[in-house]
């Protein structure tokens, strides 16, 4: 799998986990629905680490417990 979909899945598993849709995910985040939709919908080719922190903190975790997931296993 390639990073950039590995980060996607955990983002939308966060989510579910969290019973967040887009709505509540940018409500908690400060990022606009329309930055999440284009991220999630990999029809944004790039991320900051920043806003990779921010969905972080909106989901309550850290980025090394974004990070320690299976999903980040066997990257190509």
């Amino acid at each position: 799998m390639r990073l950039k979909t590995a980060v996607h899945r955990r983002i939308k598993e966060l989510c579910a986990e969290r019973d967040l849709n887009l709505c509540g995910l940018a409500r908690k985040t400060g990022i606009s629905h329309r930055t999440l939709s284009n991220i999630l919908g990999q029809r944004n080719q790039s991320m900051t680490l920043h806003t990779l922190q921010r969905i972080c903190e909106g989901c309550d975790i850290t980025l090394h417990e974004f990070f320690d997931s299976d999903l980040f296993r066997d990257l190509e």
